[in-house]
């Protein structure tokens, strides 16, 4: 079955970076694009970044454009997230997504002095 794990949240302060990943299993990794969402307390999900199967074509919301960056290593079968310049509007729960109803659990990221 499909299986994907994320790690890498935390609690940074404004201006910080963190590496998310989500480890896949259960699937082709390599053949399958893969998106972040994230979610505030409140407000409903959003997609953050979305990255192709090869990693040639990656896209992202413009509240992270030239701050995140997603990328994937198919031999690892993970999914990054690289988030620097961290704002406290980017406290959410991150999820890693493979399309339709296939989610991870998420991981807290927390952006406060």
């Amino acid at each position: 079955q499909v299986q994907l794990v994320e790690s890498g949240g935390g609690l940074v302060q404004p201006g910080g970076s963190l590496r998310l990943s989500c480890v896949a299993s259960g699937f082709t990794f390599s053949s399958y694009g893969m998106n972040w969402y994230r979610q505030a307390p409140g407000k409903e999900r959003e997609l953050v970044a979305t990255i192709s199967n090869t990693g040639g074509m990656r896209t992202y919301a413009d509240f992270v454009k030239g701050r995140f960056t997603i990328s994937r290593d198919n031999a690892k079968n993970t999914v990054y997230l690289q988030m620097n310049s961290l704002k406290p509007e980017d406290t959410a729960v991150y999820y890693c997504n493979r399309g339709a109803n296939y989610w991870g659990q998420g991981t807290q990221v927390t952006v406060s002095s």
